[in-house]
């Protein structure tokens, strides 16, 4: 079960590196640190100080990297979902001061939760996208499912839809 956070970070990293770490380049040199950190003398320790430490620009980063290599653009769906979540933490930060303070950490708690549950998504498409690219997910994986009906071998006639009949007397 893959779920979100600084180790699936360094993990999906990796694979999109092909887990060669001599590709590897701080935040996949999309960010001003990229190349300036040391990490070709040793990457293993950057890739986790960066999945760590700046968990944010790890994930954006290995999107970013994805995105380039698989050609991918972000829907304007991802754009709103993404720019709602930036909105949200610099409202939190704007109102974080003491004369508004549980205002301020209601803010603060939502901004939380939505981040972590974008970058959960974020997260899971890289490794959608990984899978595709390896070649892990076949054919018919992102095909649309058949058709299903639910099986009535218990009930001879189909439940009664809407409400009953009213009795007579009640109108």
């Amino acid at each position: 079960m893959l779920s979100s956070g600084p180790c699936v970070s360094y993990m999906l990293r990796r694979r999109a590196l092909y887990n060669d770490m001599s590709r590897y380049v701080c935040c996949a040199g999309y960010m001003p640190c990229s190349g300036r950190c040391g990490e070709s003398k040793c990457p293993e320790l950057c890739l986790a100080t960066e999945a760590f430490l700046c968990f944010g620009s790890s994930v954006a980063s290995t999107r970013f990297l994805l995105q380039d290599e698989c050609n991918i653009q972000t829907t304007q769906c991802d754009n709103c979902i993404i720019s709602f979540m930036f909105c949200l933490q610099q409202l939190a930060c704007i109102v974080g001061n003491q004369e508004l303070s549980e205002a301020s950490q209601a803010i603060s708690c939502v901004s939380d939760a939505v981040y972590w549950t974008v970058c959960s998504c974020m997260q899971t498409q890289h490794k959608v996208e990984l899978d595709k690219r390896d070649g892990k997910l076949g054919e018919a994986a992102m095909t649309v499912p058949p058709m299903q009906q639910m099986s009535r071998i218990d009930q001879p006639m189909p439940p009664q839809v809407g409400y009953a009949q009213q009795p007579t007397s009640y109108r």
